[in-house]
């Protein structure tokens, strides 16, 4: 019904030079709408003669919709040969080569394709002689441990004060090239500690310090903190049995650390000396290694710290915060690389496994 009136008011002068009153004068006589009436306001007015002049029609013009889906069968291929053909190129760079935004092809790899990003680890390099011992002690671990006995996996770290820079994570943006660099002092503030990993919890932690400064550890520190530390925690957990690992530092093998170990935990050590020899370069075996060290150390330079004591409250707290399902899912994949050991020969975990035992927040 509008079409006519719209005819005639661009039969007639522009619109927009048309004194409003006039309109309202059309609509009154036109539709016999009375003085007090409402009727459309100039800007809608406005818009019929600017859809009828380019369309012929006063209806709404139809939204052009969403844009054509870009997740195609010939996408999802073309994907799938470039990330094939380049699988260490960057999502970003991929996704410029094929002409897709970043979200598209990302989308494209985990829902079409089921594809996941996974990062290169860094692992202990070994000789041909560590397999067979790697294997063994694997072997020996399964058929002696029960699944609800207790293995203490243990461990020291160092935690500097003036923390780390992942670099390969780290962007700085810029108009120009600021050359930032990071510079770690010669001789860092740090903590040195020691924890244990079982799935019952962590045990720790240990501040290897002598007048509030930090010391090296050595098998007489090291015996002192088994005395007074570890020995008084072990009624925690009952009547379990109960085993220790440990790697083959110095401090740990030595004649006096190895006759109180044989004394706390009798036929139940796994180190290098023990009832079970644990195999060198095994850092993927050991539960503070493969998941402890990391996890830690990402969370405690959250909280920024700027002394060694707020530094040493950080890495209280967070381990305080660990949940205890997380630290059962550890000890179970710690298992579960024990039968991964076995079949790969000896040799290096696949990065399933790495991947797995990703933490999460």
């Amino acid at each position: 019904m509008w079409l006519t009136l719209t005819k005639a008011l661009m039969n007639a002068a522009e619109i927009i030079a048309t004194p409003f009153v006039l309109i309202e004068d059309s609509f009154w006589k036109h539709f016999g709408v009375s003085r007090h009436g409402k009727i459309p306001d100039r800007k809608t007015i406005s818009l019929w003669v600017a859809n009828f002049r380019e369309t012929g029609s006063c209806l709404k013009r139809k939204s052009p919709g969403r844009p054509r889906h870009v997740r195609t069968p010939e996408n999802v291929a073309a994907v799938r040969d470039a990330v094939t053909q380049s699988p260490r190129r960057s999502a970003r760079k991929q996704a410029s080569a094929l002409g897709l935004s970043q979200r598209s092809l990302r989308r494209i790899l985990h829902e079409d394709l089921k594809f996941h990003p996974y990062k290169m680890m860094l692992v202990q390099e070994m000789k041909e002689c560590d397999w067979p011992n790697r294997k063994k002690c694997c072997e020996v671990l399964l058929e002696n441990v029960a699944s609800d006995d207790v293995i203490l996996s243990s461990d020291e770290a160092h935690f500097h004060l003036s923390g780390c820079v992942n670099k390969q994570n780290f962007r700085y943006w810029a108009e120009s090239n600021p050359l930032q660099k990071h510079e770690r002092p010669l001789h860092s503030k740090h903590v040195t500690l020691w924890y244990s990993v079982s799935h019952l919890g962590v045990t720790g932690a240990y501040f290897f310090e002598e007048n509030n400064k930090t010391v090296t550890v050595n098998s007489q520190r090291y015996v002192h903190m088994l005395r007074s530390f570890l020995q008084p925690q072990l009624h925690q957990f009952g009547q379990s049995e109960v085993w220790f690992q440990q790697d083959g530092a110095t401090a740990h093998t030595s004649k006096l650390s190895m006759e109180l170990l044989t004394q706390m935990f009798p036929s139940h050590l796994i180190c290098i000396r023990g009832g079970i020899p644990w195999p060198s370069r095994s850092p993927d075996l050991a539960a503070c290694d493969f998941f402890l060290w990391g996890y830690l150390k990402a969370k405690v330079y959250t909280h920024k710290p700027k002394t060694l004591d707020e530094l040493k409250d950080a890495i209280r707290l967070e381990i305080a915060a660990i949940p205890p399902a997380m630290v059962e899912k550890v000890m179970l994949n710690f298992r579960e690389r024990l039968h991964k050991c076995i079949e790969n020969e000896g040799k290096h975990l696949d990065d399933i496994i790495f991947r797995a035992t990703k933490p999460r927040n």
